[in-house]
């Protein structure tokens, strides 16, 4: 099957998932393909263990797309562009300490937390697998995703300072833990040891170039739009800065998401008031809200027809099992030390620690990471165990949510 018949069937899949939803379950959307995408990735293993040709026919069809390709130079810089665009550049100044602290600190404390469990976990099972795969399970794991998380917020209205601080987190996370997976990455695979410095200097110039970047290419692209009056190329304008700036980064080596996020923060503020009529301006959201709704039902159907390429067997789902108190234990740790710290001298609305620990969703970018890792030791056992945490993450976390924030809401720390 070539890659334009393999695209076109899983496009076709996924928006029958969605009708499938729509019509009958009703669930939200993102959660709904998800989870029919699951069922069918079930039904063709069933089919497969009867029809050996059934499944190595779906397996090539969902294999002739690389899932990590796609996230990583497809559809991350559109969808964290698309996000940051409709977020409020003052809440997030609000919230920069808290956001920087969570985004930095909080995720290299998590990494630890987890890749320390996950190798004790996995030991008990009989896995075996060394520490530093380990660690860069807790890399992968730890970011939250900015495309479950804007989604989820939107829906169940979550106090306005909290919902700066979880999105501006979850928007600022991915270009650091990206970084971190990637040097541990070169540290368990180089056979030579790391410099320290070389690992400061990777840092410094993808994180703070990153932002550098973002501020020269967002200027450029606000002053561009500023100098005519047309919203077909003003959109086309933003949409070459979330696909061309996105690869620009990639090329320099500095953090291609944290690029493309302060891109969208100044477009979707300096330049919604200063560089756009408000035709374009109607235009311009509208284009990206369909380009973000679009792209996360895709995102995600492919979560759950992704589960046919990999041939999971029950006992490699042990360790995701294990994961998931794990993983959440060390979110609420990683989340609750700086906000009980910081409460001498910063407001926290009620109930924070538990909302941004249950608010702490998993996706597509761990799902990435997860299978973009080399013949590293424990690969399956990883790439299994991330794929648990996300689909527990989607399916009971985003879906709990409204009812957890609700239940709380009606029942403040003083009662």
């Amino acid at each position: 099957m070539s890659l334009f018949h393999a695209i076109g069937l899983i496009i076709t899949l996924v928006a029958l998932f969605g009708y499938l939803n729509s019509r009958f379950i009703g669930l939200p959307d993102v959660i709904g393909i998800t989870a029919i995408g699951l069922v069918v990735s079930v039904a063709v293993a069933i089919v497969g263990s009867h029809n050996p040709a059934v499944a190595r026919w779906a397996q090539q069809a969902v294999a002739e797309i690389d899932f990590s390709k796609v996230v990583f130079h497809g559809m991350l810089g559109m969808l964290l562009f698309a996000g940051s665009l409709h977020v409020d550049i003052r809440d997030i100044r609000q919230e920069k300490w808290i956001i920087l602290f969570l985004a930095t600190v909080g995720l290299t404390l998590s990494t630890s937390l987890i890749g320390g469990g996950f190798y004790v976990g996995a030991h008990l099972l009989g896995f075996g697998l060394p520490l530093a795969s380990c660690l860069l399970f807790g890399a992968l794991i730890s970011p939250t995703d900015p495309i479950a998380v804007l989604g989820i917020l939107r829906r169940v209205g979550v106090a306005k300072r909290l919902e700066a601080r979880i999105a501006g987190e979850s928007l600022f996370n991915d270009g650091t833990a990206v970084v971190l997976f990637l040097t541990l990455l070169n540290l368990a695979t180089s056979p030579d040891p790391v410099a320290p410095s070389a690992v400061t200097l990777l840092l410094v110039q993808a994180v703070l170039g990153g932002v550098l970047m973002g501020l020269v290419l967002g200027a450029l692209g606000n002053y561009l739009m500023k100098g005519i009056d047309s919203y077909p190329v003003e959109i086309l304008i933003t949409f070459s800065m979330a696909i061309a700036g996105y690869a620009l980064a990639d090329t320099l080596h500095a953090s291609g998401p944290i690029v493309v996020v302060v891109m969208g923060l100044m477009v979707g503020n300096q330049g919604k008031t200063s560089a756009m009529s408000d035709l374009t301006r109607h235009h311009l959201f509208a284009f990206w809200e369909l380009i973000d709704e679009l792209l996360n039902l895709l995102l995600f159907g492919l979560i759950g027809l992704e589960v046919i390429a990999l041939s999971l067997s029950f006992d490699s789902l042990l360790p995701g099992l294990l994961a998931i108190p794990m993983v959440l234990l060390a979110r609420w740790i990683s989340v609750g030390i700086p906000i009980t710290v910081m409460r001498a001298f910063h407001a926290f609305t009620p109930h924070s620690i538990t909302i941004m620990t249950w608010g702490g969703l998993r996706g597509g970018i761990s799902v990435a990471l997860a299978l973009s890792l080399p013949d590293v030791p424990g690969r399956k056992t990883i790439v299994a165990a991330t794929y648990v945490v996300v689909i527990f993450s989607i399916l009971v976390q985003a879906l709990t949510m409204g009812p957890l924030v609700r239940r709380l809401a009606r029942n403040p720390p003083s009662a």
